[in-house]
Order: structure tokens, then sequence, then C-alpha cells
């Protein structure tokens, strides 16, 4: 009993129900129509009560839908309904306007059902369950046991009267029973009527064709210009870095001299082996999503560092200043936020030190609660920088990574300070 009351009572049943009233809302204009119809020719009134009447104009209308739905953009409006509200997986739906008549045909099949079968409900839900909680009053009213309702039932005694209250409950069950199956019903009828046809399977597979042919061309030129520089960088870098030879471990015996002295052959020696280490790093980033571009070589997992690898990050910032300040254990991010907030990391001290090479960046990552902060700051060395025409894609990438995580995040000069600063959602912290 349960389980049926769970059923008949759940979100999804909710759901179609509503799915079901949308229809018969739909339907009221064609509604309309039809009442003028059977006035005009039928001898009645155009919107008499008469039960007849109202068939008769129920049955007018149902033509009129289904020839308003085999207009091509009827699909898309039946297609978001069904979507949202069916319980059916998106992915059993066309896209698009109908092609062909055949598609038209079946849309206006789908449509004429849907409204059809809505405003029968629609009615019966509108009816029903104040004339089922009437019956259930009648023992307590000896007023409705003395109208029409109860001469109608034989239920104006007031022992008969205490059937009203079974037959109202039983009333309200049937309509949800029927409410249920209607909803099943549609749901079932919606990948049929409103799936793909031949022709939409091949435009479809036509539009992938073409994508995967564009994607696989951008792979191609990523591999050949920014993989080879990148390559070269790295090699010139080890070269250059052997070449300049180990950092002396102490002074030379002979003449006295401590070869460990000289701060720019350190400084050089530093730098190149940011480079290089940074050079091999970006290759193996730069290889998985060349993968991701290529048509079958996504094997689902991107390789990307996440907020671990900040240590890693600062010593490749080269001829920058980055004083890093961390609170809060970053390793219990969930890995989707540790890996965005990575990225955005890099990002900014990347703007940070185009600005401002010769301050020191201030770097702050702090996870209190729920919420991950992000804070970078650098003095400008100069005037404010100039926007560029293209608005800063690095900027704008930063700004949506945030927003896909429901966080938020802006970047930009202010009071003489090049300032980042975004705050991301933690709430999934291990």
């Amino acid at each position: 009993m349960r389980a049926a009351l769970r059923t008949l009572l759940g979100q999804r049943a909710r759901r179609r129900w509503i799915h079901i009233v949308l229809g018969g809302a739909v339907f009221m204009p064609f509604w309309l129509v039809g009442t003028v119809v059977v006035g005009a020719f039928g001898g009645g009134a155009p919107l008499g009560n008469r039960l007849g009447d109202q068939f008769a104009a129920y049955a007018v209308g149902l033509p009129l839908a289904a020839l308003a739905a085999l207009l091509p953009l009827a699909r898309p409006m039946s297609v978001a309904a069904a979507r949202t509200l069916c319980g059916v997986a998106p992915g059993r739906f066309a896209e698009g306007p109908a092609r062909g008549w055949g598609a038209r045909a079946r849309s206006a099949g789908w449509f004429t059902l849907h409204v059809g079968l809505g405003a029968l409900v629609s009615g019966a839900s509108l009816a029903l369950p104040p004339f089922a909680v009437a019956l259930m009053a009648l023992p307590f009213s000896a007023r409705l046991r003395a109208s029409d309702l109860g001469g109608y039932g034989h239920l104006d005694g007031a022992g008969q009267a205490w059937l009203g209250l079974p037959l109202g409950l039983l009333l309200l069950l049937a309509l949800a029973g029927v409410v249920a199956a209607t909803g099943a019903l549609l749901a079932a009828a919606a990948p049929r009527l409103l799936g793909p046809s031949p022709a939409d399977r091949l435009a479809a597979a036509e539009r992938r064709a073409a994508e995967l042919a564009v994607r696989n061309r951008l792979a191609r030129e990523l591999h050949d210009s920014v993989g080879h520089a990148l390559s070269a960088v790295t090699l010139q870098a080890a070269a250059a870095r052997r070449i300049l030879g180990p950092k002396p471990a102490a002074a030379d015996a002979d003449h006295g001299e401590d070869h460990d002295a000289d701060p720019a052959s350190d400084f050089v020696r530093e730098a190149l082996a940011a480079i290089e280490e940074t050079g091999r790093r970006t290759l193996g980033e730069l290889d998985s999503v060349l993968g991701l571009l290529r048509s079958g070589e996504d094997d689902g997992a991107l390789a990307s560092p996440g907020l671990e690898a900040l240590d890693a990050l600062v010593r490749g910032a080269g001829a920058a200043r980055v004083a890093l300040t961390v609170r809060g254990d970053l390793g219990r991010l969930p890995e989707a936020v540790s890996r965005e907030g990575y990225r955005i990391v890099q990002e900014g001290l990347t703007n940070a030190v185009r600005y401002a090479r010769e301050e020191t960046v201030t770097a702050r990552i702090a996870l209190s609660g729920d919420e991950l902060e992000i804070t970078m700051e650098n003095p400008l060395s100069g005037p404010a920088p100039v926007a560029r025409p293209d608005g800063g894609r690095g900027l704008r990438g930063v700004a949506e990574r945030a927003r896909l995580l429901g966080g938020s995040a802006e970047a930009g000069p202010v009071d003489g300070v090049w300032r980042l600063a975004a705050r991301l959602p933690a709430g999934g912290a291990r």
C-alpha cells in the first residue's frame, strides 16, 4: 500500500501531472474555437454548460490542434516540456524543428495526444476533488444531504450519508490512478513520437563529423606549433643548464676562490631549471588536451594538477618573487575545486608578473568552512594596464571556471595594485 501511494504521489508523478495539466491549458484556445463552431452549427449556446456540447467542442478542437502541430517549431516546444516533466532520458528526444512530413506527422500525433488527454485529465482534476470532498462531508452537513447532491445519490438519509466517505475517497484514488496511468502512457509514447527520425540521425552524424574534423585540425595545429615551441624551449633550457654546469660544492683549493659566491650564476641555474620543469609539465598537459580534442582519444581523465602542486608553480615563476600563504588543509578539497583553484592561481600569477615584474606577488589561499578564497595582489610598477581588445581571454577563463563551480572571481587594477579575488564553494571538502 505504501509503495502504491509513493508511486501515485511521488515527485515524478507530480511532475507528470503538471505536464498533463499543461497540455490541457494549451488545448483551451482550440476548445474555445470548438465551442463557437458547435454554437453556430449545432444550435446550442456558444459557451453552453451542456456536457454534450462541451464534448462536441472537444471533438472539433482536436483536429485543429493536430493541424497547428504540423508547424516545424511545434516539436522543439513539445520536446522542451516532455524532457523536463516526463521523466524520460534527454538523449531519447530529437533536437531542433521537425524535418520532413513524417517527422511532422509524428510530432502532430504527440501534440494531439498530449493536449487531448491533458484536457480530459485537467477537467477531471478540476471537477472531481470538490465533488469528492462534498460527498465525504455529507454525514456532517444536513444542508448538503438536503441538496441535489444527496438526492442524486440517494444519500439524503443520515444513515446512507456515511457512504459518501468511502465513495469520495475512492473517487480521489481513482483520479490519482488515472493521472499516474496517463503520465506513464505519455512517457512511453514521447520517445517514439518525439524521437529522432532517420533524417535527424543523418544530420546529427554530419554535424558530428564536421565538429570532429575541426577539432582534429585544431589538435594538429596545436601539436605542430605550440608543442614544437614548448619542446624547443625545454631542450634549450636543459642544454644551457648542462653547459653552465652544476653549482660548485666548495671553494677552489688552489686559488682560494669561492665559485658559489656568484649570485648571478645561481640565479641563472635556478631560472633554467624552472623553465625546464615548467616546459616538461606543460608538454604533458598539452598532450592530454590534444587527446580530448582528437576523436577516440578521450579516456575520461585529463592530466591537470591541483592545489597540491602550488610549490612547483611558485618555483616556476622565475624572476618573480612570490609570497605564498596557505591556511587550511587543501588536501580536503574535492578534486574539481582543487584543479580549478590551481588554474585560477596559475593565471593570476601570470598576470601579476606581467603587470608588475619588479614587485613581490602576494598570494593567499584560505580554506575556511565551505569556502575556498584565493587572493593575489601585486603593486603596479607603472600605469594601469590598458584592457586588450579581446578582453583578456585568460581572465575571462578565470571567471568562467569560478562560475562553473558556483563561485565568483574578478581581477584588475585597483588603486595602484593589480588584484585577483576568487571565491569557490568547497562544500564537498572531505
